[in-house]
This record gives structure tokens, C-alpha cells and sequence, in this order.
């Protein structure tokens, strides 16, 4: 396994899905080393992430700048750099140990296949929709991007670009987006939702995807519902947000438009760090809206277990939302917007109507007031879910065979 995103204190959706896959292949009797970055590694890197095996330091992330932010355009050459120098580090290690039957990619450098040695099983997951877009997020202006042309990504450059920039912003796109395009037609690749793979036929309608497979993100329920068992049984009226606070995750907007809307018995609790919580904290904290921070994985876990109800409020599109998964698994009522990959999530419902989707915040409000109107109700878990991680391993496994 290759990451850029590991190894790290705390750990993202990504590296979780890295992580956990990793775990769970050891436990059904693969070998499994996981590949990240040499600047952040150190002795306990693999116990930091809470990985079964092996740490391998392999390449250097450090000043990845490349000053696009003072210049104000994208460096036509700054991601495949990276990228080469990626598939440089592991195809060195992977041919020099001479034993490992696949490598699998987990990161943000699509193009990184081309870079590769030609004679490693090279398999790649695509996380978000970083398979066409640099700022893996097709969020703009507080609202989600439906442009198309390369030369319209220098607005998220450079709020003013002008035709110099433009031009080689959209250069710097539109080889981005080539040389994707080429490694998706090389190599296998996994896209975590249908809605993934659908974005980048809608940037690159001729693109070759017949190397490639749709498999769900994933869980490790029996690992969670061993965590929820310090949850309880729900308390009525405790809603549950957790998530990175930040620009396109909604919390923002949900606390804006939720404000004066709730019922007396409500109690918010927003899980999570980032760069909007002093904001948000300082304009929305009260007894009904709490912010408690960033919490470890065994916090959250009895925390949405405990809850009437899951809020997942993004306003961008989430690809496949280990939050929504999280809350399905637990038998929780859960409410997200029809955005993204989370249609697609109301196949691992425990119960009819557990997910609720909405097409705008106020109605995913009303949606709340009315699940809290309801009894908050314990449902006892089943023995196994469809979205739990050993449930993927066979497809993934044979994905790799082939």
C-alpha cells in the first residue's frame, strides 16, 4: 500500500480507508507493507497510525508548493514531478524486495501509473474527484463546480487570472487530465463511488475505463460496533456532526440555517477540528450546540451510537461518505444531502428510510426536526453489514488477480 497521506497523528478518510484495508488483508493472511512519507516517518510510525505491519519511509513531501499560491496559476509540471517521484520510490522498493504480488495506490497524483515500473501489478483507488480536478474538490465559490474546460481552473488559481495565467493554468489542467486519462487506460483503478467514475467521463466523455471497477468505501464494523459498545442506548434529542470544519463540509451552513429551528429537547454536538471552528464556535456555541473538538476514533464511535440522530451536512460532493457508512452500521437515522456518491449509500440501510436525503439545507433541517419529533429508538446490530471491509476484500483481492 502507498500513501502520501500517511503516516500522521490524525488520520483523514483516506488514510483511515488505508489503514483499515491494510488490517483487515493481514488478518485473512496476506502480507501487507504500507508505503508513505519519509519526512513525517519515525520509529512508532506504523503503532501512530494503528497499522498490524510494516512503516516503509518512502519518499519526501516536504515543500510541495512550488509557490502556484504567490504566482497565481498552476504549475504545468508540479504534479507529474511528484507523481514520478512517487512511482519512483515505490517501484525501487517494491522491485528490490522482488516479493510483492501488487502495489496499491492510495493518493493524490493519478498520473502516478505512467511513472511506474511496467512490471508491477500497479492498482490505484481514486478517493475524490482528484482524477480531473487539482484541487480534488470541484468546489468553488461556495458551491459545487460543473465547468469542464481546462482553462476555467484558473479561476481557483488566481481570483482575477487574465489570459497568461489562464493559459498555463489550463495547460497545467489539461496535462493533468491527459496523462490521467493514460494511466486509467494503463493500469487498474478502483473508484470508491459510481459517482466518481461518472465525473471524470463527464470531464473526459472518451476516456478508457474498461480497467476499471467500482468498489464502495468501506468500514471495519465488527472494529466499530466493538467501539460503540461504550455508546449506550440513543439519548432523545442528541444530534450528532462530525467532520473536518472546513469550506464545503457544511456545518456552516447547516448551523445557519438550523439556528432558531430547533426543538427545545435538541442537543447539537459538532465532532471535529479545523480552520472554520473558532469561527462557528464563537458565533453558534451555546447549550444546545456544543463543540467538543477533535475526538479518537472510540469517542466518535460511542458518540454516534448514542445519538437520536447523524447529521453528515456537506455541501460539496462527498464521494462515499465514511460518516454516512459509520451511522448506517450503528443503526442510526442518518441525513445528508442527495449530493455526490451518498444516493448510492441507501443500499447499506439496516432499516427502510434510515438515510434521508435532502436537496437543499433548509429542507434537510425540516427532515431533522421531524426525526427528532420521533422516539429515538435502539436497534440491535447485526452480525455482519454489507459495507464492512471484509466484505470488499474478495472483490479487491480478485481485482488484483486479474
Amino acid at each position: 500500500m502507498v500513501s502520501e497521506d500517511l503516516p500522521g497523528a490524525q488520520l483523514g478518510g483516506l488514510a483511515k480507508h488505508v489503514v483499515t484495508l491494510s488490517n483487515a488483508l493481514m488478518e485473512e493472511g496476506h502480507h501487507v507493507d504500507i508505503m508513505g512519507r519519509s519526512d513525517r516517518a519515525h520509529p512508532k510510525s506504523a503503532e501512530e497510525i494503528g497499522f498490524q505491519g510494516r512503516f516503509v519511509p518512502g519518499f519526501d513531501f516536504r515543500r510541495v508548493g512550488w509557490k502556484e499560491a504567490q504566482l497565481g496559476f498552476f504549475n504545468p509540471a508540479k504534479r507529474p514531478w511528484f507523481a514520478a517521484k512517487v512511482a519512483r520510490a515505490l517501484s525501487e522498493h517494491a522491485l528490490a524486495i522482488g516479493n510483492y504480488d501488487v502495489v496499491h495506490y492510495h493518493g493524490h497524483l493519478p498520473m502516478a501509473g505512467l511513472y511506474v515500473d511496467p512490471a508491477l501489478n500497479f492498482v490505484q483507488t481514486r478517493h475524490d474527484q482528484g482524477s480531473e480536478c487539482v484541487t480534488h474538490l470541484r468546489f468553488k465559490g461556495d458551491a459545487v463546480c460543473t465547468e469542464t474546460s481546462p482553462r476555467a481552473c484558473a479561476a481557483c488559481a488566481h481570483a482575477a487570472p487574465g489570459p497568461v495565467r489562464s493559459l498555463l493554468s489550463g495547460h497545467a489542467v489539461a496535462r493533468y487530465r491527459d496523462e490521467t486519462e493514460r494511466t486509467f487506460a494503463r493500469h487498474k483503478t478502483i473508484f470508491v463511488s459510481d459517482f466518481l467514475r461518472r465525473q471524470f467521463l463527464r470531464a473526459l466523455p472518451h476516456a478508457d475505463l474498461s480497467r476499471s471497477r467500482v468498489i464502495h468505501n468501506f468500514i471495519n464494523y465488527r472494529k466499530l460496533a466493538r467501539l460503540a459498545e461504550n455508546g449506550g442506548t440513543p439519548k432523545a434529542g442528541q444530534v450528532l456532526l462530525a467532520g473536518r470544519i472546513d469550506t464545503g463540509k457544511g456545518f456552516a451552513e447547516f448551523l445557519a440555517s438550523a439556528r432558531g429551528r430547533l426543538p427545545p429537547q435538541a442537543q447539537v454536538l459538532v465532532v471535529g477540528d479545523g480552520p472554520l471552528r473558532a469561527r462557528l464556535e464563537a458565533e453558534y456555541a451555546s447549550e444546545q450546540v456544543r463543540f467538543l473538538g477533535w475526538q479518537p476514533n472510540t469517542e466518535v464511535a460511542a458518540l454516534t451510537a448514542a445519538s437520536h440522530v447523524c447529521v453528515v451536512p456537506s455541501v460539496w460532493e462527498e464521494p462515499c461518505g465514511t460518516t454516512i457508512l459509520e451511522a448506517l452500521a450503528l443503526g442510526r437515522p442518518c441525513l445528508a444531502l442527495a449530493r455526490g456518491g451518498n444516493p448510492e449509500l441507501a443500499v447499506y440501510e439496516s432499516y427502510p428510510g434510515q438515510l434521508r436525503l435532502a436537496t437543499s439545507m433548509p429542507e434537510l433541517v425540516t427532515h431533522l426536526v421531524d426525526e427528532l419529533a420521533r422516539p429515538a429508538q435502539a436497534r440491535p446490530l447485526p452480525a455482519s453489514a454489507g459495507m464492512d471491509v471484509y466484505q470488499a476484500i474478495p472483490k479487491i483481492v480478485d481485482f488484483y488477480e486479474q
